[in-house]
């Protein structure tokens, strides 16, 4: 058989791209839904003029206007920049708390796997005194331990996530281990590192990132419901839990927008990231 060329194996990887975006709708629409999110909060200073932080007492509380496209909070802030970097913050929180327990599990469980025996016993079982305890319950006790601010929910998330992504490459890479693949890659005399982080890892993560996706979702979640309850970002640092938290005491006075447009954003947010990661199964079994 001979072997393709470079040049042959990257157009044929692009076909397979189009080929899954074409007859994969779920996948294209959360693509578009996630990338447009994510352009309007790149390009957030280009799209407002306004100061987050800003206070205005003379504008606070407006409806909509020329000015104001969202209107004011009950501060002068303009909602609209608000919300755009709102977006900024949790989305970039929430990818940030998926790529270290992705690096950190995966690691862990492609170890795992691959070696098994004590090293595997005393990791499981480490993952399963975690998986006892419900997970939010978990994230806001290390938050509240560790206070307020970026590093501190980063760190809760990580000390919790890393487990589900081992599990999941722990099961692949026990599977591979046992394979006539794995015997000709000892055979052929490779290290151990390069068997694991070259060959057997690369084989494994696509179930991890299947499931990243609809981490991202939770975390987000987790996110904006400590932002809520005054645990997540501190303020005056825009986010969308916080937005929810100080417009919920007028929504009783029907001022509806101050409340309901961060939970919007949250929730087409979080559809779009669901439709990727529904897409990208999708695709995943089609392939296999």
């Amino acid at each position: 058989m001979t072997a393709l060329s470079p040049f042959e194996s990257r157009t044929s990887s692009s076909g397979v791209l189009r080929k899954m975006l074409r007859n994969n709708p779920q996948l294209l629409f959360g693509l578009l839904i996630v990338g447009v999110i994510l352009l309007m909060a790149i390009c957030a200073p280009l799209l407002t003029s306004y100061d987050p932080t800003e206070q205005d007492f003379l504008s606070t509380l407006q409806g909509p206007s020329a000015d104001h496209l969202l209107g004011t909070d009950n501060l002068g802030r303009d909602l609209w920049a608000r919300l755009l970097y709102g977006a900024r913050v949790d989305l970039f929180l929430a990818s940030v708390a998926v790529v270290l327990p992705f690096i950190i599990g995966s690691t862990i469980g492609a170890l795992c796997g691959y070696f098994g025996g004590w090293f595997d016993t005393i990791v499981m079982r480490i993952a399963d005194i975690v998986v006892a305890f419900p997970f939010y319950v978990l994230v806001i006790s290390l938050v509240f331990i560790l206070g307020n601010g970026v590093s501190s929910i980063i760190v809760a998330i990580s000390i919790i996530s890393w487990v589900a992504y081992a599990r999941i490459i722990r099961a692949e890479a026990m599977v591979l281990s046992a394979t006539n693949f794995m015997d000709a890659l000892h055979v052929g005399g490779l290290g151990v590192p390069r068997i694991i982080f070259r060959h057997l890892m690369p084989n494994v993560l696509s179930q991890a990132i299947v499931y990243a996706m609809s981490d991202i979702v939770a975390n987000i979640g987790v996110i904006v419901t400590l932002s809520y309850f005054g645990l997540g970002i501190v303020p005056p640092t825009p986010d969308w839990g916080n937005m929810m938290s100080e417009g919920q005491p007028f929504f009783a006075g029907g001022i509806y927008t101050l409340m309901l447009i961060p939970a919007v954003a949250v929730i087409v947010t979080s559809y779009g990231l669901s439709l990727i990661g529904d897409g990208l199964a999708t695709a995943l079994r089609v392939k296999r």
